[in-house]
């Protein structure tokens, strides 16, 4: 088990609701700036408490998330922002932990997959929907800010896999990397633990799939170009909404709408099959942008779709209604009798057959559009795509814990064999 050291935990109130500034009231202002003024998110964290920049991240280089720095035009509101108190800030924690073991296996009926590995715990990008936020708990940290800003690092992540896959026993398949948390979060620019469990992937030709809403992937595009040349790689880039205000604050660390478009793009170019994830699909919120979505994707060049209706088990509901009452007062009521007509009654209902989409006519119906959407853009659902990996020519390394530690050979491959 981890141990985290004593943490503070000042946090300040949310500011009060107002009505936010548009397009009339200022014609120099654009979609990307439309965040009311008691609601300034800057860069960092920051969904529902403290949205003005909620925490303060370790010191880090630049890095294009597509995210332009915010400006008001209203010289008045400028002038109070920097007349209040400063709201209280938290730092990110990583704790680096032993793991005990990397690969998860599941036999989930309405997953298309059945290997999956996360080298954190923990996820910077804050969105307040992530149903892994639960998860924290059982490291006795609370999936609210704690799940956003301490996190833990699973330092012999590569060394767990590289035995993994020498095993006799291991069937070789696809491996799915970035389920519970996102395996490109900020941190990863550091500790680089994903580059180093692909590059492994890569050297034994194990087929891999990858799901992120971060533009870092693009710095492994050498890695996942070679592996989809052999039909051993994917990639599903998460897309909730393409209105950057709502992402803002659901997302709030994560990559810009555009910058995930783009990022769909330079994949794409490079060969790599991309596939664009629309989940969670939020009643009222994010649903009116499903079309919207997958219509900019195809265009970037994706060629598989899917969605997940928004799933809120146990500490994220609360957490969620908390926002939603934050940023959507006047729908707040109305987003979630839509949810739980579409969770016979409930916030959530984790049935096997009925999570990812939910049950009755408005699940039924939201289906039927992304069915039509589908046909219409000539795009396949994503989770046929799992389907098409080759793990026919998997090369089983020889069990060498030194090998992590040799250097590169001149090509840049690590020399496992």
């Amino acid at each position: 088990m981890a141990s985290f050291p004593k943490f503070p935990q000042g946090i300040a109130q949310p500011f009060p609701t107002q009505s936010a500034p548009t397009a009339e009231d200022d014609p120099s202002l654009t979609p990307a700036t439309f965040i009311h003024r008691s609601q300034v998110a800057q860069k960092g964290r920051g969904a529902v408490t403290n949205l003005r920049g909620r925490y303060e991240s370790v010191s880090r280089e630049e890095f294009d998330d597509g995210w332009q720095p915010m400006r008001w035009a209203e010289e008045e509101g400028a002038a109070a922002l920097e007349q209040e108190e400063e709201p209280a800030r938290l730092k990110t924690i990583v704790t680096e932990e032993t793991a005990k073991s990397i690969i998860s296996r599941n036999t989930s009926p309405d997953l298309p997959f059945s290997l999956s590995l996360n080298p954190y715990r923990g996820c910077e990008h804050g969105c307040i929907y992530c149903f892994a936020r639960p998860s924290h708990s059982y490291l006795g940290l609370s999936p609210g800010l704690d799940f956003e800003s301490r996190l833990v690092a699973k330092t012999n992540a590569p060394e767990l896999l590289l035995r993994e896959l020498a095993k006799p026993s291991y069937q070789p398949d696809t491996i799915t990397v970035g389920i519970n948390t996102d395996a490109y979060q900020p941190i990863e620019r550091e500790r680089q633990l994903t580059r180093r469990i692909l590059q492994i992937l890569h050297d034994c030709e194990n087929p891999v799939a990858m799901i992120t809403k971060s533009a870092l992937i693009e710095r492994d595009i050498d890695l996942l170009a070679a592996m989809a040349a052999k039909d051993q790689a994917i990639v599903a880039v998460t897309i909730t909404t393409l209105d950057p205000a709502i992402a803002r604050t659901l997302e709030p660390r994560a990559a810009s709408p555009a910058r995930r478009l783009r990022v769909i793009r330079t994949l794409a170019e490079a060969g790599i099959p991309v596939s664009v994830s629309i989940a969670p699909v939020i009643p009222f919120v994010t649903e009116p942008d499903l079309e919207r979505v997958m219509e900019a994707a195809v265009e970037a060049g994706a060629r598989q779709a899917g969605y997940i209706v928004l799933r809120l088990p146990w500490e994220v509901s609360p957490l969620f209604r908390q926002w939603l009452q934050a940023h959507f007062p006047g729908r707040a009521a109305r987003v979630m009798n839509r949810i739980q007509d579409m969770r016979g009654g409930k916030d959530y209902d984790a049935d096997f057959a009925t999570r990812m989409r939910g049950t009755g006519v408005w699940a039924d119906l939201l289906q039927q559009r992304f069915e039509k959407a589908s046909r219409r853009l000539g795009i396949h659902h994503r989770n046929r795509a799992f389907a098409t990996l080759d793990a026919s020519c998997f090369k089983r390394p020889q069990w060498a814990p030194e090998a992590l530690r040799q250097p590169a050979t001149s090509d840049g491959q690590m020399d496992l064999f």
